[in-house]
């Protein structure tokens, strides 16, 4: 197939050269599509024929979003290449583990990150190293666009990022993402939010997420849309910017939205250019939706995961206050079942595992073929989590199989804090769970028994954890106990963890 087929930049650049693609907040600059397309043109130039890099070569970037990225992974799809977003908020041993796993041929680095790149240990002699700034100077001044950057032909099926997600081992699995992926995605979010080329919004989440990329980068790329990049979450800026420049969508999870309504300046801010909010992560407060109505924005709940989509269901505005905590629909290319332990099909308000089937599922883990193999059957894709359909067709989420809390939208596995404390010599059995939290909607809880004549106290448990994982997996709370309770089977029962958290919360608020 013809690369241009994958390459919406030059569509763009050649439909509408001069109009307005990309603004970076924190630098100023702003480019059109044409200047964009022709700097990303030089850059896959330049790393196809200077560096010398081939089809499905890797290239690893740790930074902060930065329009350097977004020209990354557009060269990357010029050339054939692969872009691996790592997540600058993990340690230098959990970076390690990625790295490794990769095996990128190259890696580039912000300049921010210097000090932290000492540390790895995962920089082989092998690998082509450079700082962020070689990327920026193609950004600096767009030359003439006489890149030659025709390689072989590029198939749907080529992958074009490599997003971690960590597994129920607490081991961190490689996410293929692939040219269909990212087409079929796009256009299921245009179908169910009428994305046009006259949208404009912010993007905030962070590219080692599969949010920061495809809830709407990708989708507003294809329909030749506008963004203004921003390196962090700033919900008091965001609110200025949403007035200034006319924002259109907006995408968030609960905890940001709760963060800029808490803002002064929410009560006065000119939103009536925003058609609604997309919200992901977990489900949203009725006070909550009822404070953005109040304000004329109306919420559209979704649901979706790194493995397929991520956009893969929908729940309609105006449903958002009637059918709160549910996830709406499927998208147009999407396929579901509901299948129950004993493998069959539920019915009306039955739970089992969402199963799901569309040209937006991954076509595995990298070099994985076990997790794979576990986790695709016959093409179906087994999410792990737990939902029910109600009389009327609204899906709803009911639990998470794999025992997985959402902590200010970011996934955390507990079992990967787990490993970690029993590393500890005064710990002789931890178990690790997501609690209910006002601020960030869960947040986890260890709990520890002890080795006789152990010192530790809760607050110990706590700070045994920080500098060893990143600061979102660190549990907010940690209570010791003589026993940790065991299903019939033998295995922890952290369904009683949750409901022992849960007794003395409601013990606490009587007293």
């Amino acid at each position: 197939m013809n690369n241009l087929q994958f390459d919406w930049l030059a569509k763009w650049a050649l439909y509408t050269p001069w109009k307005f693609f990309l603004r970076e907040y924190e630098t100023g600059k702003e480019w059109n599509f044409a200047d964009f397309n022709s700097s990303s043109n030089h850059l896959a130039e330049y790393l196809t024929k200077e560096v010398g890099l081939t089809r499905g070569s890797r290239i690893a970037v740790y930074s902060l979003n930065r329009a350097e990225q977004i020209l990354l992974f557009t060269a990357c799809i010029k050339a054939g290449l692969v872009l691996v977003p790592l997540n600058f908020r993990l340690t230098p041993a959990e970076l390690d583990e990625q790295v490794n796993d990769a095996d990128p041929a190259m890696f580039i680095y912000a300049e921010e990150f210097e000090q932290q790149m000492k540390d790895l240990k995962s920089i082989r002699k092998n690998i082509i190293v450079k700082p962020l700034s070689v990327v920026t100077g193609f950004l600096s001044d767009p030359l003439p666009d006489k890149a030659n950057v025709t390689l072989n032909d590029i198939s749907e099926e080529d992958t074009v990022l490599l997003l971690y997600t960590a597994g129920t081992t607490g081991i961190s699995k490689g996410v293929i993402i692939t040219h269909r992926m990212l087409f079929y995605n796009a256009v299921n979010t245009g179908l169910r939010l009428d994305i046009n080329s006259h949208d404009h919004t912010q993007s905030y989440a962070p590219f080692f997420h599969t949010g920061g990329w495809n809830v709407l980068f990708t989708p507003f790329l294809l329909h030749g849309a506008s963004q203004t990049i921003l390196r962090k979450f700033d919900a008091a800026l965001i609110l200025d910017l949403m007035e200034k420049e006319k924002t259109t969508l907006l995408f968030g999870v609960p905890t940001m939205l709760q963060m800029m309504a808490e803002c002064e300046q929410f009560k006065t801010a000119d939103l009536s250019s925003l058609r609604y909010a997309i919200v992901g992560g977990a489900a949203m407060p009725i006070p909550l939706i009822e404070t953005w109505h109040a304000r004329g924005v109306y919420i559209r709940q979704g649901f979706g995961l790194t493995e397929v989509g991520p956009n893969c269901f929908s729940l309609h505005q105006d449903d958002a206050i009637r059918k709160i905590g549910s996830i709406g629909f499927p998208n147009f290319y999407i396929d579901v079942k509901i299948i129950k332990d004993d493998g069959t099909e539920a019915g009306i308000d039955e739970p089992g595992e969402l199963w799901l089937k569309s040209p937006v599922v991954t076509p595995g883990y990298w070099r994985k073929p076990e997790e794979t193999a576990q986790a695709i059957t016959a093409g179906w894709f087994h999410t792990g989590d737990i939902v029910r359909r109600d009389s009327e067709g609204y899906f709803y989420v009911v639990d998470r199989k794999k025992n997985m809390y959402i902590s200010g939208g970011e996934n955390v596995y507990p079992a990967e804090t787990e490993k970690l404390l029993y590393t500890h010599g005064d710990i002789k059995e931890a178990a690790v769970i997501g609690v209910p939290d006002e601020r960030w909607g869960e947040s986890g809880k260890i709990y520890a028994v002890l080795n006789n004549g152990s010192k530790m106290s809760p607050a110990d448990l706590i700070q045994f954890c920080k500098g060893k994982l990143a600061g979102y997996k660190i549990p907010k709370y940690a209570e010791i106990i003589d026993e940790i309770p065991k299903t019939d089977a033998g295995k922890i029962n952290k369904r009683e963890l949750l409901k022992r958290h849960l007794n003395q919360i409601t013990h606490k608020s009587q007293n």
